[in-house]
C-alpha cells in the first residue's frame, strides 16, 4: 500500500505541477505580464511547487528529515543528475552572468543553509532571512534583465487571443493545486512508512527517492531538450532552481513550521552539496570553454553515483 502511495503521490505531483505551470503561464500572458516576469516568478515558483508542498507536508506531519532531505537531495541531483545527463547528450552553454553572479549566490545559499542546519533547528527567523534573500534575488534578477533590454510584450499581445478563459484557468489552477497538495501528502506518507518498514531513516528515503522523484520534471524536460539539440538549456536554470530550493522552500517551510532535527546524519549530505557546488565551478571556470562538455557531465554524474553509494553504505 505504501508503495502505491509513493508512486501515486509522485505521479500526482508531476502531472499537477506540469499543469499548474502551463496554465499559470497562459493566465499570466492573458493578464499582460511579460515573458521575463513570468519566467522569474510564475514559472520559478510553479516548478518549485512539488518540492515546496512535500516539504511543508512533511514538516507538519512531524518529519523534518524529509523536508530537509528533499531540498538537499534535489540540489545535489539538479547538478549531479539533471545537468550531468543533459551535458552528456549535448554540451551545455555557460553565460557570463552565471559565472559572475548566479554561482556565487548559489554557494552563499548552500553555506547559509549548512550553518543554520548545524544548530539542529531552522527557526522562523532563519526562514524569514531566506525569504528576504529570495525577494532580493528576484528583484535583482528582474532589474538586471530589464536593463539588458529584453522586449517580449509584442509576443504576449499576439498570443493573448489564444489564451484559455479566465474562470476556466482559475478553476484548473485550483484543481492543480489540490492535486499537488494531495500528491505531496501521499508521497510523504508512503516515504515515511517505507522508511520505517525497511528500517532506514526518512533522510535516506527523502534524499534519494523523494528528491529524484520531485526532480523528474526538470530531468525529463532537460533530456528531451538535449535530445532535440536545443541549446537553450542553461546551467543558469539549474543554479536558479537550487537557489529557489533553499530560499523559498526551506524559508517558507520554516516560517510555517520550524524544523527541528539532528544535524549529525545530514553532515554527509551537507558536505556533498558543497562539494558538488565546487565541482560545478570547475566546469564553468573562466578562461575555459563556454560549455559544460560531455566529459565534465560524466564527471558530475560519477560524483553523484559515488554520493548515492556512500549514503547507502554508511547508514546514519
Amino acid at each position: 500500500m505504501e508503495y502505491l502511495q509513493l508512486i501515486g503521490g509522485l505521479a500526482l505531483l508531476i502531472i499537477s505541477g506540469k499543469y499548474l505551470v502551463d496554465i499559470a503561464v497562459k493566465l499570466a500572458k492573458r493578464l499582460g505580464m511579460s515573458n521575463l516576469i513570468i519566467g522569474m516568478t510564475v514559472v520559478a515558483f510553479g516548478t518549485s511547487a512539488p518540492e515546496l508542498l512535500v516539504s511543508v507536508s512533511a514538516a507538519l506531519r512531524g518529519s523534518p528529515e524529509i523536508s530537509l532531505g528533499n531540498v538537499l537531495g534535489s540540489n545535489i541531483a539538479n547538478v549531479g543528475l539533471v545537468l550531468a545527463i543533459s551535458a552528456m547528450i549535448i554540451p551545455i552553454p555557460v553565460q557570463r552572468n552565471t559565472i559572475r553572479y548566479d554561482w556565487p549566490i548559489m554557494m552563499v545559499s548552500f553555506i547559509l543553509l549548512s550553518i543554520f542546519m548545524l544548530g539542529d533547528v531552522i527557526s522562523r527567523v532563519e526562514g524569514f532571512i531566506f525569504v528576504t534573500l529570495l525577494i532580493a534575488y528576484l528583484w535583482w534578477q528582474i532589474h538586471t534583465a530589464k536593463k539588458q533590454g529584453k522586449k517580449e510584450n509584442e509576443e504576449n499581445s499576439q498570443d493573448n487571443a489564444k489564451q484559455l478563459p479566465l474562470l476556466l484557468g482559475l478553476l484548473l489552477i485550483i484543481l492543480s493545486s489540490i492535486g499537488l497538495a494531495k500528491g505531496a501528502d501521499l508521497l510523504v506518507m508512503g516515504a515515511s512508512t517505507i522508511a520505517h518498514k525497511l528500517h532506514v531513516s526518512e533522510r535516506i528515503i527523502s534524499i534519494t527517492i523523494v528528491a529524484i522523484g520531485t526532480s523528474l520534471p526538470e530531468l525529463t524536460a532537460s533530456v528531451i531538450a538535449a535530445l532535440k539539440k536545443q541549446t537553450d538549456i542553461s546551467v543558469g536554470n539549474i543554479i536558479g532552481s537550487n537557489i529557489f530550493n533553499v530560499f523559498s522552500i526551506i524559508g517558507i517551510t520554516a516560517i510555517i513550521h520550524p524544523l527541528h532535527f539532528n544535524h549529525i546524519p545530514f553532515l554527509i549530505d551537507i558536505g556533498a552539496m558543497l562539494v558538488i557546488g565546487l565541482l560545478l565551478w570547475t566546469t564553468i571556470y573562466p578562461f575555459r570553454s563556454n560549455y559544460i562538455t560531455r566529459s565534465e557531465g560524466l564527471m558530475l554524474l560519477a560524483s553523484y553515483i559515488v554520493y548515492i553509494v556512500l549514503i547507502l553504505s554508511i547508514k546514519l
